[in-house]
């Protein structure tokens, strides 16, 4: 089991930054992959980056590359999602999971446990 708990998310005017942290605790965050993935009201979950368990691959979005960093702090079981020059389109509920796979993974039927969520809003 593992649980995640979000925090970080807010409101920010389009080209504005924030920083979410995801909290890890229960199975071994780090022999663990993570991702970031984030809904839209009324879109269906989209996927927004990923994690290895080490931290030494990453993989995001296209409409994200470039703008937002992934990252983690395997002692402090923290994974991060730093997103600057941020759109209105961003707007969503941001959420943390946590994959059993061992190949990291843009699919969200590929992640296990899921933490309950952060909004971000970015006003125009």
């Amino acid at each position: 089991q593992v649980q995640l708990v979000e925090s970080g998310g807010g409101l920010v005017q389009a080209g504005g930054s924030l920083r979410l942290s995801c909290t890890a605790s229960g199975r071994t965050f780090s022999n663990v992959n993570m991702g970031w993935f984030r809904q839209a009201p009324g879109k269906d979950r989209e996927f927004v980056a990923t994690i290895s368990a080490s931290g030494g691959t990453r993989y995001y979005s296209d409409s994200v590359k470039g703008r937002f960093a992934i990252s983690r702090d395997n002692a402090k079981n923290m994974v991060y999602l730093q997103m600057n020059s941020l759109k209105p389109e961003d707007t969503a509920v941001y959420y943390c999971a946590a994959s059993l796979s061992p190949f990291i993974m843009a699919i969200a039927t590929d992640y296990q446990y899921w933490g309950q969520g952060t909004q971000v809003t970015v006003s125009s």
